[in-house]
């Protein structure tokens, strides 16, 4: 047998029969589980444990030591389901057992193992050609504290397939600095939090790489930093990781890009040019920059060519139609704010995002807004005719109104920086501290290398948490509020919705658990919005989370056995509805008096009301315009006299709203 110098990658086909060979031979590689072998997670960069069908790589030096005992279990294994790469894509020659093995004979290569070709398009350089047939794997490392950062490291995977990477998104937390070595391509994503500190996921990590210093000169790699230029220490810890990779010995492939507080368009920027060059590093790990400008054109016409097919979905084409858009200005230079009138002809199936871009480029090339980057970007936000939509996915046809109308402006509730662009730093202020992000320990499950409790979960409950959060935008919700206008401490029901589905989720730790729920029960908690139904009106994503934020309220009720302000109220509303049979406004605004309250209704009338029907209790009409007329308890469905003793009423209505429709 001849020895191969080093294995790239291994993975594990199905059908396994647990037969523990590969782990007698391997144990450093290869584990048994119940099921099947799986590849170890301490020998891969992706730190995984599984099958690997993905294709992780090996770390460089298990690739080296283990290769010939990788190769061995795979031939002991008696059902031919263990296959590797060799660097350089060779895969080892097992010589007849007859011929006697010679030092120093070249090693022949035999077939290699299996592994999916790239199709490249027609056209194509050889040179471009030989760049794809190697190694194409791409480490995009992030380091965040609110999640804009994570946010963006899924969005920048999913745009390198254009350049025939196999990208995987890696959280600085628990990830070993070991892992860096061997690597060709790294994309590194941070946020920058308080005065210029590492994000909490990132500090070890950074810490790990300070003290090993690993030798990274064969890496290539690019640094996107986001941060506040209000700060002194503007993305310093983007800046740092630029430094410290550089002088490990690493390549930077593209300078730093700096992003504010409004990061989409610099982020894009940055990755339509990163991208095309970090995909020029080829299998040994060198950079091509001469192919730079070939490989942008590779990737910018994958989305070219037009898909055809049976499940193929259908281009949406439809006729122009004739607008008079009313779009709101503020200049903050001049403290100035008022409305545009532009009347024009566009199609109905363009989105309001196309309108704006048109407005810019055509009309007033000093409007601002924010542009989304592949549909749905939560930060596109704006009210149209009333709707609070995402810019980049609403269609004119869905919002315009038979009068060919559609005012645009900010959504309401949060500052407004200039024209349609709000200040979402107190959003984001508010989100940190109300830490939303998952805090497992302690608690019993899987865990990570690093110690981390992973935690399990039902498919079913998987699948009710996910029904629960399928929100479009967060941002979008925190803007529904009546109540951010007039409370500047209130946190908001964007940032109160995370907090509840993560206490929701089974794999949350018990004290965060208790720390979310404390803090949604306080001042500035969900008791503070001022009625959920000023939410729910906006749509499915405003509906969804009305639900769930009625959801925490009922809860925070139930474990706190109904005591405090809030319980009360429903403990004394649900008497007087089971000891009168009725439910009606009387009894609503009547029993915020409490047990006093319900005992004088038997002298001021509003039993009698009760009983003969006069309040809305589900009978005849007439019996509606006769409480409305006719005394004892005074003028109008809801009494002057009493209504003047209620305190913060709405917080009564909204807690029945899921009770009795009608109120």
């Amino acid at each position: 047998m001849v020895r191969i110098s080093v294995i790239a990658k291994v993975w594990i086909e199905e059908d396994c029969i647990v037969c523990d060979a590969c782990q007698d031979i391997c144990p450093e590689v290869f584990q048994i589980t119940d099921e099947t072998s799986q590849i170890v997670a301490a020998v891969r960069i992706d730190g995984q444990f599984d099958r690997n069908i993905g294709g992780a790589l090996l770390k460089a030096n298990f690739g080296a030591e283990f290769a010939e005992y990788i190769e061995e279990a795979a031939e002991a294994c008696p059902v031919d389901i263990i296959k590797f790469e060799v660097v350089g894509g060779a895969a080892p020659v097992v010589e007849e057992a007859a011929a006697p093995v010679v030092e120093e004979a070249a090693p022949v290569a035999a077939a290699p193992v299996a592994v999916a070709p790239v199709a490249v398009s027609a056209g194509t350089s050889d040179a471009l050609a030989a760049v794809f047939s190697g190694d194409r794997a791409l480490m995009i490392l992030f380091g965040s504290q609110t999640g804009n950062a994570a946010g963006l490291a899924e969005k920048t995977a999913k745009l390198a397939a254009n350049y025939e990477l196999a990208a995987s998104v890696v959280d600085m937390d628990g990830y070993n600095p070991a892992s860096l070595v061997g690597a060709k391509r790294v994309l590194i994503i941070t946020s920058t939090w308080g005065e210029g500190d590492m994000p909490d996921n990132a500090e070890d990590f950074w810490q790990g790489v300070n003290s090993s210093s690993p030798a990274l000169a064969g890496v290539n790699y690019s640094v996107c930093a986001i941060g506040d230029s209000s700060y002194d220490e503007y993305c310093k810890a983007g800046v740092d990781w630029d430094d410290k990779f550089s002088a490990l010995g690493a390549t930077s492939v593209q300078e730093i890009q700096l992003c504010d507080v409004d990061f989409d368009e610099p982020w894009a920027k940055w990755v339509k040019s990163v991208l095309p060059r970090i995909a020029c590093v080829d299998g040994s790990g060198l950079f091509q920059e001469s192919l730079v400008e070939e490989m942008s054109a590779y990737g910018e016409g994958v989305d070219d060519s037009v898909s055809s097919g049976d499940f193929t979905p259908g281009t949406v084409i439809m006729d122009e139609i004739s607008v008079t858009i009313e779009l709101f200005r503020y200049c903050p230079s001049a403290a100035e704010s008022g409305w545009d009138t532009i009347s024009c002809s566009v199609p109905a199936h363009a989105t309001v995002e196309d309108l704006l871009i048109a407005i810019q480029q055509d009309v007033d090339g000093s409007l601002a807004f924010r542009r989304g980057i592949n549909g749905g970007t939560p930060t596109t936000g704006v009210r149209v005719n009333g709707r609070i939509v995402l810019a980049d996915i609403a269609r004119i046809s869905d919002l315009i109104g038979s009068s060919g109308n559609l005012k645009i402006e900010p959504v309401p509730g949060l500052p407004i920086i200039r024209d349609l662009i709000v200040d979402l730093s107190g959003y984001e202020a508010a989100r940190a501290r109300a830490e939303p992000w998952m805090k497992a320990d302690p608690r019993d499950g899987a865990r990570l290398l690093s110690g981390a409790a992973v935690g399990t979960m039902d498919a079913a409950i998987a699948t009710q948490l996910h029904q629960r959060g399928d929100i479009l935008s967060y941002q979008l919700v925190q803007s529904m509020s009546d109540t951010s206008s007039y409370d500047k401490a209130y946190e908001g029901p964007g940032v109160h919705l995370q907090q509840w589905l993560r206490a929701e989720d089974p794999r949350c730790g018990v004290e965060q658990r208790n720390n979310i729920l404390s803090s949604l029960n306080e001042t500035d908690g969900v008791w503070a919005e001022a009625d959920l139904s000023s939410i729910a009106r906006y749509g499915f994503d405003g509906k969804l989370a009305a639900r769930g934020l009625n959801d925490a309220r009922a809860h925070l009720l139930n474990t706190s056995n109904y005591s405090g302000k809030h319980g009360r109220l429903v403990k004394w509303y649900g008497r007087s509805v089971k000891w009168t049979g009725n439910v009606n406004e009387t009894t609503l605004y009547r029993q915020v008096l409490g047990p006093l309250g319900l005992v004088s209704n038997i002298f001021n009338g509003v039993s009698a009301r009760m009983v003969l029907g006069f309040t809305r209790n589900g009978g005849p009409p007439i019996r509606g315009l006769q409480g409305l007329l006719m005394p004892p308890a005074g003028v109008g469905k809801i009494p002057n006299m009493i209504n003047s003793k209620v305190d913060a009423h709405h917080e009564v209505v909204s807690l029945f709203n899921e009770i009795d429709k009608r109120f």
